[in-house]
């Protein structure tokens, strides 16, 4: 088609502007704690209550009682508000272990081995069987089960059961068929369930996890350890290798055993919900948390707006203070999530958490008092959490019915509907200290109910950065500009290059502003600030200048009263 016109007439030309611009990458919570069950130390991403219950279970036995840990009411939270992805990594006191179990062939020698993902004693299930059930079988362990082989194709058909079913009332959690011991097989059992292993891997100030195996995990109770291979079963004459025969798996079922670590300290009770302080927190001492933490370091691997520890209490040195400033320096270094912490522990005053945020100075954190109680969604029983267990759903709440820039606070955004009351009924008095001292308050409301009130971050400096709302704004903003900026790299460093940046970033910005969470802004990428020497250099400079939108938190009404007569003013 011609470009231009030589000779009158009429040039219709075509500018496709129909290009769908790339979203930005959803970006969720992330909680460390302790679990009933699952993997150690590996964080773990799940997309509902149902699917971490599944992964991570429910309630922890201590000298015969039962407790929820804030990770699960956590978790619970953070779903019934709209949240939809949540980074779980467990944490432990001392050496987990898996459960494994040998199913063996029909000549008796080892056929295969599962293991289980999650580690634990938890996860043992080999007590004798009695009536169908395993004795020790519980919700959380599990149990196998071969139900049939074929021989002649050299395939069988495996169940993975809940632990504490009955042959006569089975609970199938995972069913395989057709599986074989051929690894040239398209139906191969490690290929089929998964044989991945997780290692988390210290070296010198970098932690991450090291990957061994070679299929990816499609089960989520169990992987393969190891197979007795049975490399192409069938003959020349397409019959089943006598030798190979025997070797398939013999149909029956078993349980798990071999895996070691406990939830409780050894002799004595754990210290849960209010009871938690500077010598046990659900189990757990701070120092058990230092792996995990400095795991989320890492930001090419984890993506996450908002991170909590609940459990971990600034106030109480063995079981808080360096964890949570670790946490709170991390999150400065990644620069594109916010920390939520805990100051002090239940049945403190005001001069206490004031103090305690005295230590903190920058915006990528915040803190919230009182403690509140809620239903055990576990038990169903009333108990006491510290704030940080409650303040992701109501962001996950704000990002769902709003956007990442609107203030998680307030009636209509920072109702803390799963709660029943505040530990203490804040006067406007304690309310101002506490917003003084950087501290969102959680007052209660006759007609509200438990309202988050503040949102502040933990900045002494006055600026823009001093709200969560505007710091959530520049941790969206720059979470996807900087996607847009990954797709340049190694490009060529040219005016098309430059435009293809601006038209992706220019579009969401209006976005942004439209969504109110702007009132201007300016992109400049040419060539002011990408001179012949920064060329050069093989860099490319970009600047984007933003008027972050501001939230009404001090509303004065004047009411002027006037005398008979007196005129309105226009």
């Amino acid at each position: 088609m011609a470009e231009t016109l030589l000779s009158p007439g009429v040039l219709a030309r075509e500018n496709d502007q129909s290009f769908i611009q790339g979203q930005p990458v959803e970006r969720g919570a992330a909680i460390i704690g302790p679990t009933a069950k699952g993997p150690v130390e590996i964080p773990t991403l799940v997309t509902s209550f149902s699917e971490f219950t599944t992964v991570f279970g429910g309630t922890i036995e201590s000298a015969s009682n039962v407790y929820s840990t804030f990770t699960s009411i956590a978790a619970n939270n953070y779903f019934q508000n709209g949240g939809n992805s949540l980074l779980v990594t467990r944490v432990t006191s001392g050496s987990f272990t898996p459960a494994t179990t040998a199913v063996s062939s029909s000549v008796d020698s080892g056929s295969f081995v599962l293991e289980t993902i999650s580690e634990g004693e938890i996860m043992n299930s080999a007590g004798s069987e009695t009536s169908g059930s395993l004795d020790d079988g519980t919700k959380d362990n599990l149990r196998w089960e071969i139900p049939s082989v074929n021989t002649s194709s050299g395939t069988f058909s495996l169940l993975i059961r809940r632990g504490n079913d009955t042959n006569n009332q089975k609970v199938v959690l995972e069913s395989y068929n057709n599986l074989s011991l051929d690894p040239f097989s398209p139906n191969y059992i490690s290929k089929v369930i998964g044989d991945i292993d997780h290692t988390l891997v210290n070296d010198g100030s970098d932690y991450f996890i090291q990957e061994s195996g070679s299929y990816p995990n499609a089960s989520k109770y169990v992987r393969v350890k190891s197979v007795t291979n049975t490399p192409n079963y069938f003959d020349n004459n397409g019959d089943a290798k006598d030798a190979f025969v025997g070797l398939l798996p013999g149909a029956g079922s078993g349980s798990f055993s071999g895996a070691t670590g406990a939830n409780t300290p050894s002799g004595r009770a754990a210290n849960y919900y209010n009871a938690i302080d500077n010598t046990d927190s659900q189990g757990l001492l701070g120092t058990d948390y230092n792996n995990a933490i400095s795991l989320m370091s890492n930001t090419d691997e984890y993506k996450f707006n908002v991170i909590a520890v609940p459990g971990l209490i600034h106030e109480n040195s063995a079981t808080g203070a360096t964890q949570i400033t670790n946490l709170v320096n991390n999150s400065i270094s990644r620069g594109d999530s916010i920390a939520v912490i805990d100051l002090v522990n239940y049945n403190s005053g005001v001069s206490d958490v004031v103090s305690q945020a005295a230590g903190f100075d920058n915006s990528y954190s915040a803190t919230y008092w009182p403690w509140v109680q809620t239903v055990d969604p576990n038990t169903g029983e009333l108990i006491w959490v510290p704030a940080s267990s409650m303040i992701p759903g109501v962001y996950a709440f704000t990002d769902a019915s709003s956007d990442p820039w609107f203030a998680p606070a307030g009636i209509t955004r920072g109702g803390l509907g799963q709660v029943v009351r505040a530990e203490r009924k804040l006067t406007a008095g304690n309310r101002d200290t506490l917003y003084e001292a950087n501290i969102n308050p959680i007052a209660t409301f006759p007609q509200s109910g438990v309202v988050v009130f503040g949102q502040k971050t933990l900045q002494k400096r006055a600026s823009a950065l001093d709200r969560v709302n505007v710091r959530r704004l520049l941790i969206a903003l720059k979470g996807y500009i900087s996607q847009v900026s990954d797709t340049l790299v190694f490009e060529q460093n040219t005016i098309a290059t430059r435009n293809s940046f601006l038209s992706q970033v220019n579009p969401y910005l209006e976005s942004v502003q439209q969504r109110q969470g702007l009132y201007a802004f300016k992109v400049v990428m040419d060539d002011t600030n990408n001179t012949a020497d920064v060329v050069d250099r093989n860099e490319l400079v970009g600047q984007i200048f933003i008027q972050p939108t501001r939230t009404a938190e001090f509303i004065i009404l004047d009411f002027n009263v006037l005398p008979t007569g007196a005129t309105f003013p226009q």
